[in-house]
């Protein structure tokens, strides 16, 4: 018998070319590592003949490019084939090594050497620069060009606007704060206006003698210009009758796909497509009412007998997503024609949001850092009733999702020709196709429903949720053959739970459908 202790060890998931982060390939190089590693949007390979200048635009480029930068492998050529960097002298290696102080100073640039044995058994080394993102500021070179990554591409950004929509994005330029064309009072809505002044002077206890421009001056929501007030960006968002008129795509856009994908072309399964506009406030306001029609309660039953409702998502959660989508989405130049999407699917709820997540925050730290991307916005909106929860975020999201015994929320940005964040909130729905919708629960009572199979159960929730229900949706949604699903529906109408309409006079009538009786007349 051996009676030596056994000890559990939490070893962390294998690294490989696929998974490994810059800051693992730089602290922990293995020869596997670097010779499975393909240049992608975390890692470039250059030869050792390349010129510390043209070295420093990748430096510029990585401290660019969210939410990481990436890693330089310097000494690996085009073709793969590791040259090494003995060939080129000590001289021209310290040159590379000082390539960042000289030509990038801003970015933050660590290099190390990985040694290795040439297939001719020569020892040699590669030059691996880790350069980190930088949150707060576009790091140029001394040439004063900027650079950031695309897919696995350097791009040079040349244009101002460009440049200037990355300073938005690092908060090095606000904005929120700049001038508006719009006119004031004329382009904004005068009953929020009216909400928000009062609302403002009641919260910081001013006196009645402040004029509306006045407290929209206090609230950092515009200036004074030679006596005239002139609202900024960030009052079009709250307050304009239409921020569309200068930012395009300052509206949601809902959709409801059937399944658990969106498909695409002809196989695109949305079926509910909604466009809101307005006001952020109006924003937030009519995505909750869309989503309340659009969510469902589930009721199981308890070993007492009795049914226990719960929510498909917690409200809490679904609307902080919404709220921080229209807050602390990117505005800029790039990103004003893109819209936040809020997308349902049988299995989850995605928030999508333009722009990175604001400066200093990432998926790992997003608990714990709150930094505003549009503070003058964020601020405003605590003086308005739109937003009961602003300041709760990301932590009760997680404790909410929790006390359901869902699933984590997960946060995500992703880089497809622009940047997104993507908030997904999962349902438990296959635990939810052995419940009852909560409005069966209450036609059909406890009783019946204990003896329902899971098919009955999936049957009755489909014609509660859209009204009607046919043998060819059951035979879908159950995977029976068609006699078998007819037959399942058939059995429920003869319950007394559903009413076949159909005519007489045809066998097999394509209109056929199976609907609830009205209320009463099932417990005849």
């Amino acid at each position: 018998m051996n009676d030596t202790p056994q000890l559990a060890f939490d070893f962390p998931p294998a690294r490989t070319p696929d998974s490994v982060t810059p800051d693992e390939l730089f602290d922990r190089p293995t020869i596997e590592l670097l010779r499975g590693i393909k240049e992608s949007s975390r890692f470039e390979h250059k030869s050792v003949s390349y010129s510390p200048k043209d070295l420093a635009e990748y430096f510029s480029m990585w401290a660019n490019t969210a939410p990481d930068g990436g890693v330089v492998i310097v000494g690996i050529d085009k073709q793969g084939v590791w040259e090494g960097c003995e060939k080129v002298g000590v001289d021209k290696v310290n040159r590379l090594e000082q390539a960042a102080y000289q030509y990038c100073p801003d970015s933050n640039c660590n290099f190390r050497k990985f040694q290795f044995l040439r297939e001719d058994g020569v020892q040699d080394y590669l030059l691996l620069f880790r350069v980190k993102y930088h949150p707060s500021k576009v790091v140029k070179t001394v040439d004063k060009k900027v650079f950031t990554r695309k897919g696995d591409s350097k791009v040079e950004l040349k244009s101002h606007e460009e440049i200037r929509s990355l300073q938005m994005d690092k908060g090095e330029v606000s904005f929120e704060r700049e001038d508006s064309t719009l006119v004031f009072p004329d382009d904004f809505d005068r009953e929020l206006v009216k909400e928000f002044v009062q609302s403002f002077i009641e919260t910081r206890g001013l006196d009645n003698n402040h004029t509306t421009p006045d407290v929209l001056t206090l609230a950092k929501l515009g200036k004074f210009y030679e006596g005239v007030f002139r609202p900024n960006m960030a009052c079009v968002l709250l307050l304009a009758k239409d921020p569309r008129d200068v930012l395009p795509g300052a509206r949601i856009r809902f959709l409801r796909f059937d399944g658990e994908s969106e498909g695409t072309g002809e196989k695109w399964n949305a079926v509910k497509d909604i466009w809101i506009d307005g006001p952020v406030p109006y924003l937030i306001q009519e995505a909750e009412k869309v989503l309340l029609t659009q969510l469902r309660n589930f009721s199981k039953l308890n070993k007492d007998g009795k049914f226990y409702t719960s929510s498909e998502y917690p409200r809490f959660a679904w609307y902080e997503a919404i709220v921080n989508a229209c807050v602390h989405r990117s505005y800029g130049d790039g990103m004003k024609n893109m819209s936040i999407f809020v997308k349902m699917f049988d299995d989850r709820l995605i928030v999508e949001s333009p722009g990175a997540f604001p400066p200093f925050v990432n998926e790992q730290n997003i608990y714990d850092v709150h930094h505003p991307r549009n503070p003058c916005l964020m601020e405003a909106m605590y003086y308005l009733q739109y937003v009961r929860c602003a300041h709760e975020g990301t932590k009760r999201i997680r404790e909410e999702m929790k006390s359901m015994e869902l699933p984590r929320p997960e946060f995500a940005q992703e880089q497809v020709g622009h940047a997104t964040v993507r908030v997904t909130l999962r349902n438990n729905i296959k635990q939810r196709k052995v419940w009852v919708d909560s409005d069966v629960a209450q036609l059909i009572g406890a009783s019946i429903a204990r003896n329902l199979s899971e098919s009955e159960k999936r049957a009755l929730n489909f014609a509660a949720e859209y009204g009607q229900i046919s043998v060819s949706e059951a035979q879908r949604l159950t995977g029976k053959t068609w006699p078998s699903a007819r037959s399942m529906l058939n059995r429920l109408a003869a319950k007394g739970l559903l009413i076949h309409i159909h005519r007489d006079d045809i066998e097999r009538d394509p209109q056929a459908r199976y609907v609830f009786p009205p209320v009463g007349k099932g417990d005849e």
